[in-house]
């Protein structure tokens, strides 16, 4: 159990170890191949809308050949992106190899959200949900200050080549487990344009899948915002902005725990209500607080993070339990959901506003009304659950 909850936490780790790790680079890329930050910041949202697109190719894909093949392919060729990564010798080269990167990590959360689904059952998985989400929490924890001190003591290049290190352990991970898919679904492209229809035309799982990604607006704003954000407007350095990172992440971590412990007292139903409650609160805050310190856009991002870490692991397995059958194009569907809307924060916020985290507040602000006003109103209909689809 322990070894498979470890490849599980890897594996749904993948995007923050991707992405944060590499974030105390960016001021100084864009200083060193003299380029706008809406063109170092590509590196990013490059990486997010492939990654996305491929999700909706392995989600099926597992579904017909198996968990196991496609993580092997889809890791094998991150690990050779990441090396092509530490080998670029500009802004193009690294765009594209972020691409190839991302082709391959798109395998690893897709699936590993889909493998939950295969090895545990309904209360089980909310558990082991939560407690992966506080395991994958301390990547974005971890990882900028890593990358932070990487790049401070040698060369950014260092960053993709530890990240390509990790696509090893995950790869021979996977070629050691048995494969958890027991039924084979053999579909064609056209059955799987007809699988995304028909998940599509479920009110249910649609519906819940759109309330609950427009909330990682805010978020994905702040994860391709925050390096310009801390090091050019309060002048910090790489090793001081993983820091302040990394206390964001820390909320993240928290949310999860505190929905495991709170989950003993009080029902899922409440706690949502209470998480979807609070993130236009802290909005408000993030946006009307006067920004002259760092402090005044980490402390409320920290209530942010907070609150969504604990709303997403039951927002997740709901999700899921709206479906019975293409769990697998279901849990890519979920996630290129999440990536798309995030891969738009990070455009917006890369755009030339004179004050960022005011922008980071009003659109916390207005997603997380429109999510509560989702969950308020249709909440009766999706708790208890309903029959599947």
């Amino acid at each position: 159990m322990s070894r498979t909850f470890f490849l599980l936490a890897l594996l749904a780790a993948f995007p923050p170890l991707s992405t944060d790790m590499y974030l105390p680079a960016i001021p100084h890329l864009k200083t060193l191949w003299n380029q706008p930050l809406m063109v170092v910041n590509l590196t990013l949202i490059g990486f997010f809308l492939t990654y996305c697109l491929f999700m909706l190719v392995y989600g099926p894909l597992s579904d017909r050949y198996g968990r196991r093949r496609p993580l092997l392919v889809g890791i094998g060729i991150y690990i050779l992106g990441s090396l092509l990564c530490a080998l670029a010798g500009g802004v193009q080269a690294l765009i594209a190899a972020r691409i190839l990167q991302a082709s391959g990590a798109a395998a690893a959360s897709a699936l590993s959200l889909a493998m939950c689904k295969d090895l545990f059952g309904a209360k089980e998985r909310e558990r082991i949900m939560a407690y992966i989400a506080v395991t994958v929490s301390l990547a974005p924890m971890l990882a900028p200050v890593i990358g932070g001190w990487l790049i401070h003591f040698s060369s950014w290049r260092w960053v993709f080549v530890l990240q390509a290190g990790m696509g090893i352990v995950a790869w021979v991970g996977v070629l050691c487990m048995r494969e958890p898919l027991e039924r084979f679904a053999p579909i064609s492209a056209a059955e799987v344009v007809r699988v995304y229809g028909r998940l599509l035309r479920n009110r249910r799982y649609a519906g819940l899948v759109v309330a609950m990604s427009i909330l990682v607006l805010p978020f994905f704003g702040f994860l391709a915002g925050s390096a310009e954000i801390y090091m050019g407007r309060f002048g910090m350095d790489e090793r001081q902005f993983g820091y302040f990172f990394g206390f964001n992440a820390l909320a993240l971590m928290f949310g999860p725990i505190v929905f495991a412990r709170l989950t003993r007292s009080f029902s899922t139903r409440a706690l949502l209500t209470f998480a979807f409650g609070g993130i236009p609160v802290a909005s408000i805050a993030l946006a009307c607080l006067p920004h002259h310190s760092p402090w005044s856009l980490a402390l409320p991002m920290w209530a942010l993070s907070f609150l969504f870490g604990m709303c997403r692991p039951p927002s997740n397995n709901l999700i899921l339990e709206q479906v019975q059958r293409d769990v697998g194009a279901a849990s890519a569907l979920v996630i290129f959901a999440f990536m798309t809307v995030g891969a738009a924060g990070m455009g917006i916020i890369s755009l030339a506003w004179s004050d960022k985290i005011t922008v980071l507040g009003v659109l916390g602000t207005i997603v997380g009304a429109l999510t509560l006003a989702f969950w308020l109103r249709y909440r009766d209909r999706l708790l208890p659950l309903p029959q599947r689809g």
